[in-house]
């Protein structure tokens, strides 16, 4: 029983082992595979190069001996650039000198990404850096998350998850029936998206009909609740389910029988509840649009799925299995994987999934091995914004406006680094930058010393 002053959700809060939080960094990507490999930095600082710390960079021919300075100066991260030749990016612009940056942050030396955050205990289990096999990405912050859904298998009967669409809801669910039911391949996991049941066949759907309960019905249906006995019914976007549907499915959960429209008699059924939703329950309560009761009986425990721009250590991961599906000698670029990081992902792992696949056959259609930023869509990952005008224009992208068309509004460094991202094409890179290939060779006869690939089509 919770204590006189505890509360109903903190009696039903999944426990968390309480722990300090020790900011670092964590090695994300190391010359050009996947890695998770953490470091605490303290106000002492830690310098990071090819030679130490001892395998955190691996073989990285691009790190300089002595690369970068970091250090924890008043919540803030000073990271300095130690004279390198290849320079040190943070957060997708070159460091010069020094700069002072909040967590998290994206830092690039070489062929590496090291990412600065407030606590690297997530992510201090060593090198588990998920395989290209079949089977989820789980990362740090996953990892604590399917703790949590371990904790509530042993000790409830329902699991309520909010993430956002595409951030891997339906994976988590399957963890908490694989735990619930230690793995067995025999109790079953029936997955109901409320959102796309029609309306008015929730109720049918749900709990099943009778042969000769309403017109049409010429043999008894079996439900999601009944095809789920024995198992998990995972009901994701539960908050768009159906008020009136709302209470029969409390009464099922409250009495462990359902009663198929037309039936007479109710069959017991034994099933554990796991429901999904982008949306915050306890919100739509007070909206009037969900009912408190059933809250009560599913809306606890809970856990949140964070979304993927909160779990950029999962990126390389996602990215190397994504392109060993399309062609197992592709491989992403350093540069790749920054863009990716960089990009908010509202469509989480589903769009980067899809738009990573797309970039694969780009490069492969252009006899690419490694895959650049140019590879991937301008559009991809990035925030859409409805613009209302008059005219009735279409939605806008937000982001960075268009580029300007001459050479000369751009740095020396800004082209040389374009080029470096785009693995030295001149077509790609000039088609990034809004030149003319022509312009940008004249450029590139003033600097000899770039070496840069053209792709022979002319002007």
């Amino acid at each position: 029983m919770p204590e006189p002053d505890e509360t109903y959700e903190d009696s039903q809060r999944v426990p968390r082992a309480a722990s300090r939080p020790e900011p670092g960094v964590v090695a994300i990507f190391v010359a050009g595979q996947p890695a998770l490999r953490a470091l605490p930095v303290s106000e002492s600082g830690v310098e990071l190069g090819r030679s130490a710390p001892a395998g955190l960079l691996g073989d990285d021919e691009r790190v300089s001996r002595r690369h970068v300075h970091v250090v924890r100066k008043e919540q803030r991260f000073v990271v300095t650039d130690l004279g390198t030749r290849n320079g040190t990016f943070v957060d997708g612009k070159r460091l010069e000198g020094s700069g002072t940056f909040t967590a998290p942050s994206l830092v690039r030396i070489g062929r590496s990404l090291l990412w600065a955050v407030e606590d690297i205990s997530p992510f201090a289990d060593g090198d588990a850096v998920p395989s290209l096999a079949a089977g989820p990405v789980v990362g740090g912050l996953l990892r604590r998350a399917w703790g949590e859904i371990a904790l509530a298998s042993k000790a409830e009967g329902t699991l309520f998850i909010r993430g956002e669409s595409g951030s891997g809801k339906e994976l988590a669910a399957r963890a908490f029936h694989d735990a619930s039911h230690h793995g067995s391949t025999s109790a079953p996991f029936v997955a109901v998206n409320c959102a796309a049941i029609p309306e008015g066949l929730s109720e049918r759907l749900l709990f099943g009909a009778r042969r000769g309960a309403y017109s049409g019905i010429t043999a008894d249906a079996e439900g999601y609740v009944q095809a789920a006995d024995g198992g998990t019914l995972f009901l994701d976007e539960i908050a768009e389910l159906d008020p009136l549907v709302q209470a029969k499915l409390l009464r099922v959960l409250e009495t462990r029988e359902v009663l198929p429209l037309g039936a007479s008699r109710p069959q017991k059924v034994s099933i554990r509840i796991c429901s999904a939703s982008h949306k915050a329950l306890r919100d739509e309560v007070s909206a009037g649009r969900f009912r408190e009761d059933l809250y009560y009986r599913i809306g606890r425990p809970e856990v949140r799925i964070p979304p993927l721009r909160e779990r950029i250590d999962e990126l390389p991961a996602f990215i190397a299995r994504e392109l060993n599906a399309v062609d197992p000698r592709l491989t992403a670029s350093a540069t790749l994987v920054e863009a990716c990081a960089l990009r908010v992902w509202p469509g989480n792992v589903r769009e980067l999934l899809r738009e990573i696949r797309r970039a694969a056959h780009a490069a492969s259609a252009e006899a690419e091995l490694v895959v650049y930023p140019h590879h991937l869509a301008s559009e991809a990952g990035v925030q859409v914004s409805v613009v209302v005008s008059p005219s009735d224009a279409p939605p806008a992208v937000t982001g960075a406006s268009a580029p300007p068309a001459t050479a000369a509004s751009f740095t020396d460094e800004q082209i040389a680094q374009a080029l470096e991202d785009h693995g030295g094409n001149v077509r790609g890179t000039a088609r990034a930058l809004g030149l003319h290939r022509n312009q940008l060779r004249r450029w590139l006869e003033k600097h000899p010393e770039l070496k840069v690939r053209d792709d022979g089509s002319g002007n």
